[in-house]
């Protein structure tokens, strides 16, 4: 089964498909290492590896090449951003080939206009629902691959309610959408009526701190969500980490942190042992 293929299986399910979000092919490794089942490739996080905040300022290339490096290194499927999509339907066209060319197994566009911004952050705006449509239509002509999952991301709520943001979610999956994701809901008894006014499965974005107020993963799934993404769990942890080692060896004059495991075992979950024996087989004696 490809990858692609395995994600539609595992968005049919009944249990919930959880894809904590990852920046490059080390934190996706993180992932799967830890037994999760699909890595999302986070738009914010990808920014802010490039030094941006998550203001629309990472061109497609950019975020399909760092797609193509986080496909590669796992076994489980990726789910990546692509933000507006680059552009109109022609600039959508491309992008959809230059992900699916990457091995990407889904994709998400969304009806902001560009530059884009995170969807938790105010002073959105969205584009008509009629173009939104017909770029989603435009997704879904460009794949080359049926497997290729396509959700649409609408981030109208924040923009105007909910009624807008559950049609244009249906004109969305009217225009071919496998997946839909509805951004920045405020309010649980919204949260819970997604996914029964929309016309097909739905997507949950958990992110602590943001617009949509808690909810844990067991009531996602009771609210009746296919999958949800955490793009924050990894990056927020990453930052406080980060800061108090480095505060540490300021202050200290050497690292403090004690390693669980040294250099070695280091790489050796990145793939050391696999290296190793293609130098083993092939430089002979050399090695």
């Amino acid at each position: 089964m490809t990858k692609r293929a395995a994600l539609r299986h595992l968005i049919a399910a009944p249990e919930l498909l959880v894809a904590p979000g990852a920046w490059d092919g080390l934190t996706a490794r993180l992932v799967e290492q830890a037994g999760f089942q699909a890595v999302y490739m986070t738009g914010a996080g990808t920014a802010a590896a490039h030094g941006f905040p998550d203001y629309g300022l990472v061109t497609g290339t950019e975020m399909a090449a760092n797609a193509a490096r986080m496909a590669d290194c796992t076994t489980i499927p990726l789910i990546a951003d692509a933000d507006t999509g680059y552009g109109n339907e022609l600039n959508v066209t491309r992008t959809v080939r230059d992900y699916e060319r990457a091995g990407v197994a889904a994709l998400h566009i969304e009806d902001q206009v560009a530059p884009k911004r995170c969807g938790h952050l105010d002073g959105k705006q969205v584009i008509p629902a009629e173009e939104f449509a017909g770029k989603i239509r435009a997704a879904v002509q460009a794949r080359r691959d049926p497997d290729l999952v396509i959700i649409a991301r609408t981030d109208a709520r924040a923009v105007a309610d909910l009624d807008e943001a559950v049609a244009r979610a249906n004109a969305a999956v009217e225009a071919g959408a496998d997946l839909i994701f509805v951004e920045a809901i405020p309010e649980m008894a919204e949260l819970a009526a997604v996914p029964q006014r929309v016309h097909g499965p739905c997507l949950l974005n958990v992110v602590p701190g943001g617009k949509t107020p808690p909810v844990d993963l067991g009531a996602a799934q009771a609210m009746g969500y296919a999958m949800a993404i955490c793009p924050a769990v990894l990056l927020t942890t990453v930052l406080a980490a980060g800061d108090r080692a480095l505060a540490d060896l300021k202050a200290m004059g050497l690292p403090t942190d004690r390693p669980a495991a040294g250099v070695v075992e280091a790489f050796r979950r990145f793939g050391s042992g696999e290296w190793d024996a293609l130098r083993r087989d092939y430089a002979g004696t050399a090695a």
